[in-house]
């Protein structure tokens, strides 16, 4: 079933009564390599973040904002929508192919993570509400993160344990950049290790799965996240959601903003 998404509803959530006497901060550029950890200079230019967090008051919900560019491009970004809504914002930073495998950049997003968590503290962060978003690539991180449990695991972390996962127009299929070093045209859908279809699971946590027009978007985005959704409800994964923004193409960002924080808002109530 579409989902018409309107634009009126979106002002409602631009003015949504966010508390505009909190300061906010921004530190950028802070490593999450392990300082034991043998890296390569490469490793330790790219597997930086920024965060935007407030000064005062109670722990807020994080959400970690993994940037697009095909796992080629792209650096690390706050979304200025999301500065000043009383949440704690991370842009990460992470390797690029062809200087590294796919693999390795799920594994610097996992790593990434797990430094969040165990640091946010230090930016009023609340651990019990850690949601993980980004668009295009950005997206098919979060999503590998979420279902295949491994790649948090290995970093101490249950992927069980994350508030939500909100992807932006993500590759649920192979991603092309997996498939290109496999020797795989783009236009040749695969389904294996590195797609997030592959990792199905009841327990993963809640999904809410956002895309442009399914006549505007690139390939075959929109069906390949519908394509998820079915396969989630058919395993019994009772929290995931398909929105479609009608009239949007896959730079279908700005739209999805101000839906990621009413998501994020729904999903902190019904865990309370």
């Amino acid at each position: 079933m579409r989902h018409f998404i309107l634009f009126f509803a979106f002002l409602w959530a631009t003015h949504a009564g966010y508390t505009q006497n909190i300061r906010y901060e921004t530190i950028e550029n802070i490593s999450y390599v392990n300082e034991n950890e043998v890296a390569s200079d490469y490793a330790k230019e790219q597997c930086k973040l920024d965060i935007h967090y407030p000064t005062s008051g109670e722990n807020k919900p994080i959400v970690l904002w993994f940037h697009g560019g095909g796992l080629t491009g792209g650096k690390k970004e706050i979304p200025t929508f999301l500065k000043e809504k009383e949440l704690v914002i991370v842009g990460v930073g992470y390797r690029l192919a062809p200087n590294v495998k796919v693999e390795d950049i799920i594994r610097d997003a996992a790593k990434a993570t797990s430094f969040v968590v165990q640091n946010a503290d230090r930016y009023r962060g609340d651990t019990s509400n850690v949601f993980i978003s980004g668009h295009s690539a950005g997206g098919y991180l979060a999503l590998m993160l979420s279902l295949n449990k491994t790649y948090l695991e290995a970093e101490g972390f249950d992927a069980d344990k994350l508030a939500g996962i909100i992807p932006f127009s993500a590759q649920t299929i192979t991603h092309f950049t997996a498939r290109k070093e496999q020797g795989i045209k783009e236009e040749q859908p695969i389904i294996n290790e590195l797609a997030p279809l592959f990792w199905v699971r009841k327990n993963a946590p809640p999904i809410t799965l956002l895309t442009g027009d399914r006549e505007l978007e690139m390939l075959g985005r929109y069906e390949e996240n519908a394509y998820l959704k079915r396969m989630l409800s058919i395993v019994g994964h009772k929290h995931v959601k398909l929105l479609e923004f009608q009239g949007y193409n896959h730079g279908m960002v700005y739209p999805g903003l101000p839906v990621l924080i009413e998501e994020i808002g729904r999903l902190v109530k019904e865990r309370r």
